[in-house]
């Protein structure tokens, strides 16, 4: 899809980078900028506690498919003219420098769309432009609410174990680029897209926020439970010990689940005949399924429930998930390494480059430049 597309990323970690990656995955040239004197992208030094691997983590190889490494020092006239070489022969830049230090590096996106009118400058800031805050995902969550709804009701709050933040900011800034090509392709013009990780975040709060905002009922920790709807997001033991979960959206799919568990009686209460009664009553309710469920084994369970088509799923562990037949179709695999697409639609690319080694591709992409390393 975009085949003959360049496309140049001044970003790093996670939020950035998956944009990049993106769209290596639909086709386009993406040569990642690293810096020269500190070792690159922050993320390839991100090891787990008994990770073995090279420059290229775990964590850095989430993101990074696809692209080619060139190791630049942005303050030398070397890399300054490499990045404006390529920033004019670049149809889309991806940055996610603090407010003001592209400005100082002559990265930002009035420095580089002098030359080039037509380029669309993606840009990831933490709180905005006018911010020179440093957006780091934790700290977001903590910022944004979202570790105030996350955990168990008895519990400190909690963060999320992916940088959910990053990945929704990323979703966004993709967004905007996509909307800044069809600009382009209508008037010619470029555009500056600037996403911040804070207003992805309280964009991303959704139904919690209107919770608030239109029934002024004040958010909080419940679990995994639903605030509006039940049972709904609750999880149960089964005969056998495995875990599963229960997301009833409505009154058919709760009198469904009813006759597949042996308790039509329930249904003739009026504390269980709506949706919000079962919200009201969510404490009973969880006991009398708690106790029904405990007396199935999982998977026969779970056949009669999606007989029927009621939502609910064996919850697994992220090794279980990797190995099940409908994942292996967005998995990426070169070199020894695999890996997970970030984009999962169709008109994906076959195959796509490893995640590169830091500066594996400086040679080759001065040489066609025509620049001379020192």
């Amino acid at each position: 899809m975009f085949q003959g597309i360049k496309v140049l990323e001044l970003a790093s970690v996670l939020a950035g980078p998956s944009v990049g990656q993106f769209f290596a995955e639909l086709g386009a040239e993406v040569i990642k900028v690293e810096n020269l004197k500190t070792g690159g992208d922050v993320t390839r030094t991100w090891r787990g506690k008994n990770e073995d691997t090279d420059d290229r983590s775990a964590y850095f190889c989430s993101v990074n498919w696809g692209k080619k490494s060139v190791a630049l020092d942005l303050s030398t006239p070397l890399g300054k003219s490499a990045v404006q070489k390529l920033a004019q022969q670049s149809a889309i830049i991806i940055a996610s420098y603090k407010p003001g230090d592209a400005e100082k590096l002559g990265v930002s996106y009035q420095q580089l769309s002098t030359d080039n009118t037509q380029l669309i400058y993606g840009q990831i800031t933490g709180y905005g432009s006018a911010n020179d805050r440093v957006g780091y995902d934790a700290v977001i969550q903590a910022e944004s609410g979202f570790m105030d709804l996350n955990g168990s009701p008895e519990g400190p709050p909690t963060k999320m174990p992916v940088a959910l933040i990053d990945v929704l900011a990323a979703h966004h800034l993709k967004e905007g680029l996509l909307i800044a090509l069809l600009k382009k392709d209508r008037t010619g013009e470029g555009s500056l897209v600037e996403v911040s990780l804070f207003e992805a975040a309280i964009s991303s709060l959704a139904n919690q926020a209107s919770n608030w905002l239109v029934a002024r009922q004040q958010p909080k920790r419940q679990g995994s439970e639903h605030p509006n709807i039940a049972p709904y997001g609750e999880t149960f033991l089964t005969k056998d010990g495995k875990r599963v979960l229960l997301a009833i959206g409505s009154d058919r799919q709760f009198l469904d689940l009813l006759q597949v568990l042996g308790l039509p009686i329930v249904a003739d209460d009026n504390r269980f005949k709506t949706n919000q009664s079962r919200v009201l009553h969510r404490a009973i309710l969880h006991e009398l399924l708690t106790n029904a469920i405990a007396k199935f084994e999982a998977n026969t369970l779970m056949n009669r429930i999606h007989s029927k088509k009621i939502p609910a799923g064996i919850i697994q562990s992220v090794d279980q998930v990797l190995e099940m037949k409908d994942t292996q179709r967005i998995l990426l695999e070169g070199n020894n390494l695999r890996g997970v697409r970030n984009f999962v639609g169709s008109n994906q690319n076959a195959s796509l480059l490893p995640p590169p080694h830091f500066g594996e591709h400086t040679k080759e992409v001065l040489d066609q430049l025509q620049l001379k390393m020192s």
